[in-house]
């Protein structure tokens, strides 16, 4: 007696299947080698792509570690508020400008932007202020956030209250957390408040009534409220 199993029968619409897999693969196989040059060298472009990537990576890397060597003794000369020697620099230390030229695209190039901005708002030269923080990229965090309120203080400075209550309020929500955030609420509704945007004001301070309702200054929301619906009373 025979061991050998009986061979399975294999349906119509299972040969077909396999018939239409063979007849793609043999096709892709006939493609590539027909335009091998063109497969090869896409291939070789997608390496090139990747070293690029790879080695851009790594020059920025070091770029940063460069700009944060001559930042960390500048921001020490900022910190004791000799803005303008911090500002061009001391010695042969950078200053926070040169640092941002140099290095702009870098985080720390990036941190030189804000302290130079800052350093310029408080030496009352507003318009290169605003250039530095215009430069800050603005991701989610205390620096892009801070840079946005900056903005805002600069644009109230010429009276641009509309635009200085946005950017406070974008300020705000750009990095929500308990300290700052409120604070720029507030600040946004004063902004529209002076711009006679009543309504955008009301509905901005009662929003640290309702997201921060624990910090301080939703203890002056109702305040606020009431000074906002008596001048909009008196206008109407």
């Amino acid at each position: 007696m025979s061991t050998l199993k009986p061979t399975k029968k294999i349906s119509r619409r299972q040969e077909l299947r396999q018939d239409t897999v063979v007849t793609f693969s043999a096709k892709v196989w006939q493609f590539v080698d027909q335009n091998r040059a063109v497969a090869y060298g896409a291939l070789g472009a997608l390496v090139l792509v990747a070293a690029g990537i790879v080695g851009y990576s790594y020059l920025q890397s070091q770029r940063n570690a460069e700009a944060q060597q001559h930042l960390a003794p500048v921001v020490r000369v900022y910190e004791k508020g000799m803005y303008a020697e911090a500002l061009e620099g001391t010695g042969l230390e950078m200053g926070l400008l040169a640092i941002a030229e140099e290095y702009g695209s870098t985080d720390a190039g990036n941190l030189a932007h804000f302290y130079a901005a800052d350093a310029l708002y408080r030496q009352g030269e507003n318009d290169r202020a605003l250039a530095h923080f215009e430069a800050v990229e603005k991701t989610a965090n205390y620096v892009g956030a801070s840079a946005l309120a900056g903005e805002a203080a600069i644009y109230e400075t010429k009276s641009e209250h509309p635009r200085a209550a946005e950017l406070y309020k974008r300020a705000a929500l750009l990095f929500p957390n308990e300290v700052q955030s409120p604070f720029y609420l507030i600040e946004a509704g004063r902004a529209f408040e002076n711009a006679g945007d009543y309504a955008r004001a009301i509905e901005t301070y009662e929003l640290v009534s309702k997201e921060y309702a624990q910090s301080m200054q939703a203890r002056d929301v109702d305040m606020l409220v009431a000074r906002v619906e008596a001048k909009r009373n008196s206008s109407s």
